[in-house]
């Protein structure tokens, strides 16, 4: 075991233990999921957890539910005040997973799963309170679109964490023509870092994790 590798046991055994649930769903997911890797996981799953608690967020809008990991880790946070978590994703592969593991959960009835695209179905969603946290870990290549669409829809002083903002170091890099991915992610990171109607940083968190306060 190398450094880092001490220094990331060490962490895990000094924060929240990981739930049984989730520890189940986490080896689940790396045995029969193709990219594992985009499963949150215990530590970037336990700080979710935590700023959700923090901005006493009841209402939690994810853009990216993958196998239900971050989804149940904010529902652990809203049950305490009986809020509801509502996650997107066009993935209904992999909702399946999420939603038998939502079912297995104390926390799944807070939860709302919702399984179409993203930019179809937040559009819907404007007539409901807003939203004090919205979570986006979904399409890259639409992540400035995502700000545009979620950011009426979130309250005064709420919260967007944006994932996967460092792009495995890609953002310091000049990208290929048709990498649209790493394209849109240095778009969104410039549009963030110069939009006046927001406050933003970049935590150097597994992939880079974006919070963005709305004023």
């Amino acid at each position: 075991m190398n450094h880092q590798e001490q220094i990331d046991e060490y962490i895990l055994s000094h924060i929240e233990p990981e739930p049984a649930l989730l520890a189940e769903l986490d080896r689940h997911t790396h045995v029969t999921a193709i990219n594992s890797r985009m499963l949150s996981g215990h530590l970037e799953g336990r700080i979710l957890k935590m700023i959700t608690k923090m901005i006493g967020a009841q209402r939690v809008l994810e853009l990216g539910t993958f196998t239900g990991y971050s989804a149940l880790c904010f529902a652990e946070a809203v049950a305490e005040t009986d809020g509801v978590v509502v996650t997107v994703d066009n993935d209904d592969e992999n909702g399946e997973v999420a939603a038998e593991f939502f079912a297995k959960s104390e926390y799944g009835k807070h939860i709302r799963q919702v399984i179409g695209d993203a930019l179809t179905v937040i559009p819907t969603l404007a007539s409901e309170e807003p939203f004090d946290l919205v979570f986006i870990d979904a399409d890259k290549r639409e992540y400035p679109q995502y700000l545009e669409v979620t950011l009426p829809l979130l309250r005064q002083g709420g919260v967007i964490l944006a994932d996967n903002t460092l792009w495995d170091g890609h953002v310091v890099e000049t990208p290929k023509h048709n990498d649209y991915q790493t394209i849109a992610v240095q778009k969104f990171n410039d549009i963030v870092a110069n939009d006046p109607r927001i406050e933003t940083v970049i935590l150097p968190l597994r992939d880079g994790l974006t919070m963005i306060r709305k004023k």
